[in-house]
């Protein structure tokens, strides 16, 4: 556990990407007593989110920004981190020392290869959580975890910092990077699409509120889930309820055919990790996995 004597001291810290991601931890870095002496901001959108959570602090070119702070944070798209780091690199304008974080999840510290020679600190920290680039999010990194992966030297810094901003730092190391991204990319982002879903077959019944509907048996799924893994599997497909699913399928291909797919994909999965766990008997599990075999060859 982090102590108190691990604690980093005040740092200068520069904000690259005044993005939702951004913007909000430089607040909360600067919350917790750190000095925010600049922040890249190039959309119209973007220089107001730096004013609104970073007020006071000067909208400065990138370079600019990256010199002379201590910290410095990176908070762009993943695919631009590389030549942003090599370009950086390049130029000299990282500093020995220099500690240098950026908030990818699927990127650990070998993107920062470019500037190896520049003897700077890599660190990766990503929160897992989803960001409105408003105020609220600095209250919602209370007890957010981090994925931290960071040299060995420098992990109880890390960790140091995720705490002073109110997160829970989760050590992923490097080779597993990709892995902890695509986890939370799968569960976060396509519960997004899964759940837009639902909410427009609702719409088609007439129903002007299907987040009212949808809400506590949701919240509910999502919470059993979280405390008990399959076993909180309810519904036709672990009853092997091989009529419903199949009365399912055929509605969807006539009102929904965009989201029949999905059903589909999601129902076989389903009736899969059910089988295995031993919620579904194969006996109940053979025509409900024959029938979704069926389904998928016709789409």
């Amino acid at each position: 556990m982090t102590t108190p004597q691990d604690r980093p001291a005040r740092f200068d810290v520069g904000i690259v990407g005044a993005g939702r991601v951004g913007a909000v931890l430089g607040a909360a870095l600067r919350r917790a007593g750190h000095h925010v002496t600049g922040v890249s901001a190039v959309s119209e959108q973007s220089r107001e989110r730096a004013a609104a959570l970073l007020p006071g602090v000067p909208v400065r070119p990138i370079p600019e920004v990256v010199a002379g702070a201590h910290l410095v944070v990176l908070a762009i798209p993943d695919d631009a981190l590389v030549e942003l780091i090599a370009g950086l690199a390049a130029t000299a304008t990282f500093t020995p020392g220099q500690l240098v974080l950026h908030t990818s999840g699927a990127h650990g510290i070998a993107v920062f290869e470019a500037a190896a020679e520049r003897d700077i600190v890599p660190l990766a920290l990503h929160p897992a959580m989803t960001f409105t680039g408003t105020a609220v999010d600095i209250e919602r990194l209370q007890d957010c975890c981090f994925g931290v992966t960071t040299v060995d030297m420098a992990r109880p810094l890390a960790e140091a910092l995720v705490i002073e901003m109110g997160g829970d730092p989760v050590w992923v190391p490097e080779e597993e990077r990709l892995t902890y991204h695509a986890a939370l990319a799968h569960g976060a982002n396509h519960l997004v699409t899964l759940v837009s879903q639902a909410m427009d077959l609702l719409r088609s019944t007439g129903i002007e509120e299907p987040a009212r509907v949808l809400e506590p048996l949701l919240s509910a799924a999502l919470a059993n889930t979280l405390q008990q893994g399959d076993a909180a599997l309810t519904g036709p497909v672990a009853r092997g309820d091989a009529g419903t699913v199949a009365g399912h399928v055929a509605l969807l291909r006539d009102v929904a055919p965009d989201i029949r797919p999905t059903y589909l994909a999601l129902a076989r999965a389903t009736a899969q990790r059910a089988l295995l766990s031993g919620r579904l008997k194969p006996s109940a599990a053979e025509p409900l996995l024959d029938l979704l075999a069926d389904e998928e060859d016709k789409s």
